[in-house]
């Protein structure tokens, strides 16, 4: 698939899913390098990071994009070679693509472990880290039951069901405004993540930080599935993360809301659950409370905490 067809994909949510996202942006930019024939290395640099800013600006909530850019394109000016750029490109996108592939396979083990025997399982939006715990589960031998929500406006539940019919996975399809409804007959509910705040704060598809309000007024297990490369580390420092809001016609089309010209429909794609509300989450390098977000951050993905604590005791004048 080439760049500007993968951008676009993304863009109209023809991919989707945080994780399936930050694996197609690493395989359009290795596909990328492989198809320049430039010999000049500034132009090849220049060239491979408008790919880079093409992909980053399709998705502004998913911490995992932007994650996958600087991981593939890392070390780029470390060489001064135009093959030895292309050899980087290519030999970081296959890494992050396996290495994503693997945590999937990590987290649906971990996240078997906190499901029991019996469980009925409530589940939101499309994850695929999510629905590896669950089929795990089931794999294992585990009697479960399953409550997938509709995940409005674009239907992401229909391919969660789908998924888990495939595994003969005994699913309920609810709408979304009914997990009050049913919230005291579910063991846990468990959802996967956009981006985690240092805080433990979680972004996840719209309807998430109800689920999750709803399951603590409940005393019902909230667990997030997320990869550590969807933890984002500059919000140690303060920075927000912008929650996309999509075209109002994706609720209410046009036609209907051309008549209506004091409505505004508003779309929000994703909403912030608080650490209050999370148990754990459920990474490939283990499951943690939401409180140690920071050792992820320090200790898989490479930042130095140290430095963040340095510029808030000069911030507050210390």
């Amino acid at each position: 698939m080439s760049l500007p067809i993968t951008a676009d994909a993304i863009r109209s949510m023809k991919i989707r899913g945080a994780g399936r996202i930050a694996r197609a942006a690493a395989a359009a930019l290795r596909d990328h390098a492989m198809a320049l024939r430039s010999q000049d290395y500034d132009n090849f640099l220049i060239e491979m990071n408008r790919a880079a800013d093409l992909l980053n600006a399709t998705r502004p909530t998913a911490v995992s994009l932007p994650n996958a850019i600087h991981a593939v394109m890392r070390d780029l000016k470390s060489v001064t070679g135009v093959e030895d750029a292309r050899r980087i490109v290519i030999t970081n996108a296959e890494a992050f693509i396996e290495s994503s592939e693997m945590a999937v396979r990590r987290i649906a083990v971990m996240g078997a472990n906190q499901i029991g025997d019996g469980d009925c399982i409530l589940t939101h939006c499309n994850s695929e880290a999510a629905l590896a715990c669950i089929i795990e589960a089931k794999r294992q031998g585990k009697e479960i039951e399953v409550f997938a929500t509709e995940v409005r406006p674009w239907n992401q539940g229909r391919l969660t069901i789908e998924v888990l019919n495939s595994h003969e996975i005994p699913t309920h399809y609810i709408v979304d405004s009914a997990v009050r409804a049913f919230i005291n007959d579910m063991d846990l509910a468990i959802a996967g993540a956009d981006a985690v705040y240092a805080n433990g704060d979680v972004i996840n598809k719209i309807g998430t930080s109800q689920i999750a309000l709803s399951a603590h007024e409940a005393r019902t297990k909230m667990i997030i599935a997320a990869e550590t490369y969807k933890f984002a580390p500059r919000t140690m420092m303060g920075e927000e993360i912008r929650i996309e809001e999509r075209p109002g016609s994706e609720v209410l089309p046009d036609e209907i809301a051309d008549k209506l010209p004091y409505v505004r429909v508003r779309n929000p794609v994703f909403d912030l659950t608080p650490a209050e509300y999370i148990d754990l989450i459920v990474t490939e390098v283990g499951v943690i409370p939401p409180q140690a977000a920071p050792s992820i951050i320090r200790d898989h993905l490479g930042w130095n905490i140290s430095m963040f604590e340095e510029i808030f005791r000069i911030g507050r004048g210390d």
